[in-house]
């Protein structure tokens, strides 16, 4: 039976009676238009399969819930190692009582595993999720606070934060050094400086949980700025060491040629003026 068919016959031939049937039909219609159109993004094949249309009530809870529970797992990873466990536990539990085969237990194992993944993960996971999914907003850190617990040989720290949500409404919300959830991902722990807004992305209906979004803060741009400037300064350095080495005036030159060329829209007018000036000083070099 075609894909489209399955849908079809769900929708007029569950029960109708079953009080939960219209979530079942939306959730199943879910599923077939993914099989079907694996390379439409999900907003667009809701809206191409009429399933936000029909149903429009259903799409932002499911948002809303999904938002709550990336929320706490990535707030509280090692309160929910146990419970992933648990999980696992009782689905191979259930497997293996259902399809009588007891190798369905492994997936205790399963949990464990993605338990211990999300303790390391789940902020990545959770801001993925509020880039792809989430609306945009702004927010600032009203409080700081150095706790005595370590990662990596550093203090986390608490922070308080209000969200300025699209609609001006401000909502509070909290996070630390572990469970801020950062987007782009990367091996990096940036968090913005107390009283400076920055942009975050959030679900409409659990605003407390937000996606820092650094590339497109202020605090994030300098940052990314200062990683530019590296290799400029590192080249200068050589220079000013040797001034009249002429590989190290060429490596100068072409490190300032490279970052006016990626940089001269962000940087700082000054700047750019700079290492203008500074090219022309080189000439040929």
């Amino acid at each position: 039976m075609p894909l489209g068919s399955v849908a079809f016959w769900s929708h007029y031939h569950l029960p109708r009676q079953f009080p939960s049937a219209p979530i079942i039909v939306d959730a199943l219609q879910w599923v077939l238009v993914a099989l079907s159109e694996p390379t439409v993004p999900v907003g667009e094949r809701w809206l191409m399969h009429g399933c936000l249309r029909s149903r429009p009530a259903i799409a932002q809870p499911l948002m809303v819930v999904l938002s709550a529970f990336f929320y706490f797992i990535s707030q509280h990873s090692l309160l929910s190692l146990p419970l992933w466990i648990l999980a696992g536990f009782a689905l191979g539990a259930a497997a293996s009582a259902l399809l009588r085969n007891y190798a369905w237990m492994g997936l205790s194992v399963v949990g464990f595993v993605i338990g211990i993944a999300n303790i390391f993960l789940g902020s990545m996971v959770n801001a993925v999720f509020l880039n792809a999914y989430g609306t945009y907003g702004t927010a600032v850190i009203t409080h700081e606070e150095e706790t005595s617990s370590q990662l990596n040989d550093a203090n986390i720290w608490e922070y308080d934060a209000v969200v300025r949500t699209a609609d001006g409404q401000d909502i509070k919300t909290g996070f630390d050094t572990m469970s801020a959830s950062l987007y782009p991902p990367r091996n990096a722990i940036e968090i913005p400086p107390k009283g400076e807004r920055f942009v975050v992305k959030y679900i409409p209906g659990f605003e407390r949980n937000i996606a820092i979004m650094r590339d497109e803060s202020p605090f994030g741009k300098r940052l990314l700025l200062r990683a530019a400037l590296e290799p400029v300064e590192r080249a200068a350095a050589q220079v000013e060491a040797s001034p009249d080495n002429p590989d190290f005036r060429r490596e100068y030159r072409d490190a300032v040629e490279k970052f006016l060329a990626r940089h001269s829209k962000d940087a700082p007018p000054e700047l750019i003026d700079r290492y203008r000036n500074e090219l022309e000083r080189l000439g040929g070099a």
